[in-house]
């Protein structure tokens, strides 16, 4: 049996994907504690599933099959001893140290549905959720104005981060923050225990128990034998060459690894944020980070080691001597207009989302960048994005995919 994975490009068709339609997480953020969960402002929930529902349409229009994080967890946890044991980590994870509390939300949780349970524990679970009986210790006794014991996940909309499939196998990351490390604990089970990834023909070229962190957002396909990954706030230059051993060591075809310093920034938080593919030899670029950026390339050595090489080329030349093809053309978000470009950056407009070669969805609100993909002969679907745009992630950051066609 094959893997259920396949993915050797940025732009072939895409036929799977992952999503995650926002939740009640999304209602549970409040001003005090925005910085704490990683958002800049609270999108209104009912607009946002709105949204999010028309991207699911679209790629579903453009015969893409459309599997929901929530749907695949609760289906993984029908089985009482593996749901007993998801929640026992979840906690554990959570940071749940008293046992009275613990046991608590234990009987809290498990009196509800499998999805029921899932969308709760996504959404987070407030203090005055739980009946908590007579306090046996100091910190049951002690609660602080902290309203949650379970913190709300309402990254989780940017299914991206996470895990990233490449070639028939997936990295399950480690997050580089707090607020979102428990999000890869899902994607552990589904890849464990459910029955599409079961057979174990799913290899792991990255496990969330490894200390260096890594996100979906820095890591590119760019062909079956290129892979692009950022070196960013939130990739480590460690965790990269993990993934490289990984890929190198088993039969797949990546040859070379190109790796992308990139500012250490909020706008530049990952590489997808600044650089997508959106066809054969065309790229999506902020115009602010073509001048300060570095690339590294690691190849395989002899018996397990990695080569390492400095490119000084333009990245033109990187990348079209990488992809084996005579040119590339690198498209500049805004139109390289220091205002539009930092504009239509804040709002994802670099990040694009390709269904096909040179078809792409985009943000509908970063109409410059957007016109100026259609004059070079991308087609372009847009999407609403007034509430979806405030988590700071566009279409790319929202899917992860599952399987495209292989592009040779």
């Amino acid at each position: 049996m094959s893997s259920f994975i396949n993915i050797t490009s940025e732009i072939g068709k895409l036929n799977k994907v992952m999503l995650h339609r926002p939740g009640a997480e999304i209602e549970n953020l409040v001003p005090e504690y925005l910085e704490r969960l990683l958002f800049d402002d609270i999108p209104f929930l009912k607009v946002a599933r709105e949204e999010h529902d028309r991207f699911a349409q679209i790629l579903r229009e453009n015969g893409t099959e459309v599997f929901y994080l929530e749907e695949l967890t609760a289906e993984t946890l029908e089985d009482d001893k593996i749901k007993k044991e998801f929640l026992e980590e979840f906690l554990t994870e959570s940071k749940i140290t008293s046992q009275v509390i613990r046991e608590a939300l234990m009987e809290y949780l498990l009196k509800m549905s499998t999805r029921e349970m899932v969308d709760t524990l996504m959404a987070g679970v407030r203090k005055e959720a739980i009946e908590v009986k007579e306090a046996t210790s100091l910190i049951e006794l002690m609660q602080d104005s902290y309203p949650f014991y379970l913190d709300p996940m309402p990254n989780l909309y940017f299914t991206r981060d996470p895990a990233a499939s490449m070639g028939s196998g997936m990295t399950i990351n480690t997050m580089k923050t707090e607020a979102r490390r428990r999000e890869t604990l899902f994607l552990t089970y589904i890849h464990k225990y459910h029955k599409n990834f079961a057979n174990g023909e799913t290899s792991l070229w990255y496990n969330r128990t490894l200390p260096y962190s890594i996100e979906g957002g820095d890591e590119l396909i760019l062909s079956d034998k290129v892979v692009a990954i950022g070196c960013s706030d939130r990739t480590s230059a460690e965790a990269i060459e993990i993934v490289a051993k990984g890929l190198f060591a088993k039969n797949e075809s990546f040859e070379k690894v190109l790796v992308f310093d990139i500012p250490n920034c909020r706008a530049f938080m990952h590489l997808d944020t600044v650089f997508t593919m959106v066809d054969y030899d065309k790229f999506t670029i902020h115009p602010q980070i073509q001048g300060p950026l570095s690339v590294y390339e690691v190849t395989k050595g002899q018996n397990g080691t990695l080569r390492f090489k400095h490119h000084t080329d333009p990245l033109e030349k990187i990348l079209a001597s990488a992809l084996e093809i005579p040119s590339v053309e690198l498209i500049q978000c805004g139109g390289g207009d220091f205002i539009i470009a930092g504009r239509e950056q804040w709002n994802d407009g670099s990040n694009t989302l390709a269904i096909a070669p040179g078809t792409v969805v985009t943000y509908e609100r970063n109409y410059v960048s957007n016109e100026l993909l259609t004059k070079r002969g991308i087609n372009v679907l847009t999407m609403p994005s007034a509430e979806l745009s405030r988590g700071r992630g566009g279409p790319r950051c929202m899917s992860m995919p599952l399987h495209r066609d292989n592009l040779r």
